[in-house]
């Protein structure tokens, strides 16, 4: 009997051992990009720091991309641009961002303390320093909870109807409809009210009217988020509702909307974000008001957006200090709601444990 024949180690035939730069390159490349574009800048007499940063940016990805294929290939030296390029459209998009936060941040709190939020504007001349935005601040917290308790009942319903029910030529004119709505401009939407409900009806100025106008801005994103959380609910959680003999309403009720709620009221919010600093159809609703105005179905009103526009428009040191407050507490408020719509999407979420 022959003895077996050994197998020859390939270990090493097989073994892959791909060139990588050092983890220090990238930061190299970083660092004579940066200095390659302030020798380009001083030289061309470029007095940006934008230019002096796009300049970097583009010499850093093309510097980068040539290490990398000289060094590692050209396949790594593409995922390497790749990921340059990612980056660089995420810094493009957040650098805009923070510096907008950060500057109405360094603005705003020149005149931002608890008499600014507790006063009004009324008997304050607009040159003269003091004065406080209350009037503006209710104004916008009745106006934007008249408008959510109008649209939200009737997207849910329609988003419910879309879903559950829709199926002809109805539910895609109103799909046709919506999608039109989402992107009209928000001025027409206060044209529409200002023709009908102060013009055609008679009306006058007043939180209502302003809040029609938002409200009409508001019901697309409410129908279309409905929609498409709706959707996302399990066809056997209906099948299985039906399969006991409850009927379809009370499905829809217990089962349907229960389980996608999280869902909904993270777009209600979202959508109670988009109205909140929207300014053209109040400037022809509501048209402002100096004074504390707490009856939003009554008389001209004041709102946070109008009050930034109206003060930004004084053209004075003072009124642009109070502009800037304004549009603090205005991001300020925006983002808590949007905060909140985070956490009732995590708290409100199906739990997928067993």
């Amino acid at each position: 009997m022959s003895a077996p024949r050994s197998v020859p180690d390939r270990t090493d035939a097989f073994a892959i051992h791909q060139p990588r730069l050092p983890r220090w390159a990238p930061a190299g490349v970083a660092a004579a990009a940066a200095a390659a574009a302030v020798a380009v800048g001083l030289g061309a007499g470029l007095a940006s720091r934008v230019q002096w940063g796009l300049i970097a940016a583009l010499l850093f990805v093309a510097g980068l991309y040539a290490v990398s294929a000289r060094a590692e290939g050209t396949r790594k030296a593409k995922d390497r641009l790749a990921t340059s390029l990612v980056w660089g459209a995420f810094l493009l998009a957040v650098i805009p961002l923070a510096s907008l936060v950060w500057e109405t941040v360094r603005q705003g709190v020149k005149v931002l303390d608890g008499y600014f939020l507790t006063h009004s504007m009324n008997g304050v001349i607009a040159i003269a320093p003091g004065g406080g935005i209350y009037h503006a601040l209710l104004g916008t917290i009745e106006q934007v909870a008249l408008a959510t308790a109008i649209a939200t009942p009737i997207g849910l319903l329609t988003g419910v109807y879309l879903v559950e029910y829709g199926g002809g030529r109805l539910a895609k004119a109103v799909t046709f409809f919506v999608d039109v709505m989402t992107g009209i401009p928000s001025i027409v939407a206060g044209l529409f009210i200002l023709s009908v409900w102060i013009m055609g009806l008679g009306f006058g100025y007043s939180g209502l009217a302003g809040a029609f106008a938002l409200a009409i801005l508001m019901m697309p994103i409410v129908v279309r988020s409905t929609e498409e959380m709706l959707k996302l609910v399990p066809n056997e959680l209906r099948e299985a509702s039906y399969a006991l003999g409850v009927p379809k309403w009370k499905t829809i009720l217990k089962v349907v909307l229960p389980t996608s709620l999280g869902g909904i009221t993270t777009g209600v919010m979202l959508a109670v974000a988009r109205i909140t600093g929207e300014t053209a159809p109040l400037l022809l609703l509501v048209f402002g008001n100096p004074a504390i105005n707490s009856d939003p179905f009554e008389g001209a009103q004041a709102s946070l957006p109008l009050y930034i526009y109206e003060q930004w428009a004084n053209g004075n040191n003072a009124s642009f200090d109070r502009a800037w407050a304004a549009a603090l507490v205005l991001i300020v408020f925006v983002m808590l709601l949007n905060l909140i719509a985070r956490l009732i999407a995590r708290f409100k979420a199906p739990k997928t444990g067993r």
